[in-house]
């Protein structure tokens, strides 16, 4: 089909299924639908946007961060989960970037915009999930919340100290730089003792000298731990990627199928994104024509 109002969308579709050439005289380029399907699934969970201004104008640093997520389409969801974390795309759009310790003296506290959604939205969602997606119950017969305040304010105070990198000495002075991860300080990273889902403590860590940002990362890097390895990830990721390609609605077999994949790929890897399109796109619901009329 032919795309008259949307020139974004007509590059994607070009691209995705192997024009010549995007712009003419270019290099040719090779058919690339699936990946190119599974990197816009993924940018519709994982989402960023163009709305706000400073990001309307920086073309360049939206597309690095779809080629991101086109660089691991089949690739580790826990690294994708990282990346994400990381890019200052995301680390603008959803107000991590430049999130500071907390001075109360001061009035400052970290932003928990980013700690909110990278639970609701990027790896468990609302409530704790059987793994064919179905909610959890409590002994008073209510669904289980995965979270509450307190887990969001924990998590907030592990993405602090986070600026523009790389060519930078200080973490607020830092020339705006949308094509490279964010650089971690310690210098502005709170610290102290923190305690995520299910009691998982990170223990007070000590600043780098010189700051290196090394304290910042492993709490990253342990809050990534933390969320990837939640029961709920694999059902919650598994049933939206199907929404994606197959079904709106998949039958709670098909989301246990899916999730068991995103478990375990047979090779006791976790959260293998080649393995799960594979198992989505050839499982029995996704291909048997008995499952049109349903």
């Amino acid at each position: 089909p032919t795309f008259y109002t949307d020139p974004k969308q007509a590059a994607w579709w070009n691209r995705a299924m192997g024009v010549p050439s995007l712009v003419p005289g270019g290099p040719a380029q090779l058919p690339d639908p699936l990946r190119q399907r599974m990197g816009f699934a993924l940018s519709q969970i994982l989402v960023v946007s163009d709305r706000p201004e400073a990001l309307a104008v920086e073309p360049d640093g939206l597309a690095n961060y779809y080629d991101m997520i086109l660089g691991h389409a089949f690739g580790n969801y826990r690294a994708l989960l990282y990346d994400v974390t990381l890019h200052p795309c995301m680390g603008f759009y959803l107000s991590h970037l430049f999130n500071r310790k907390p001075d109360p003296l001061n009035n400052i506290f970290p932003d928990e915009n980013y700690a909110r959604e990278i639970m609701q939205l990027f790896s468990i969602g609302l409530w704790e999930l059987n793994q064919d997606g179905t909610r959890r119950l409590g002994t008073n017969g209510l669904p289980i919340p995965t979270y509450d305040n307190g887990d969001i304010t924990e998590f907030a105070r592990v993405f602090t100290g986070l600026g523009y990198g790389p060519l930078t000495n200080t973490v607020f002075f830092a020339p705006v730089h949308f094509e490279t991860p964010m650089k971690p300080w310690d210098a502005e990273h709170d610290l102290d003792a923190k305690t995520l889902l299910n009691g998982l403590i990170l223990p007070a860590r000590t600043a780098s000298v010189p700051d290196t940002g090394t304290a910042t990362l492993l709490d990253i890097n342990a809050a990534m731990d933390n969320l990837f390895g939640h029961t709920n990830c694999a059902p919650f990721i598994s049933r939206q990627l199907i929404q994606r390609f197959v079904t709106s609605n998949p039958s709670t077999g098909y989301v246990a199928r899916v999730s068991a994949v995103f478990n375990n790929n047979g090779a006791n890897v976790r959260g293998d994104l080649g393995a799960v399109i594979k198992a989505i796109l050839l499982d029995s619901e996704a291909r048997d024509p008995a499952h049109l009329s349903d």
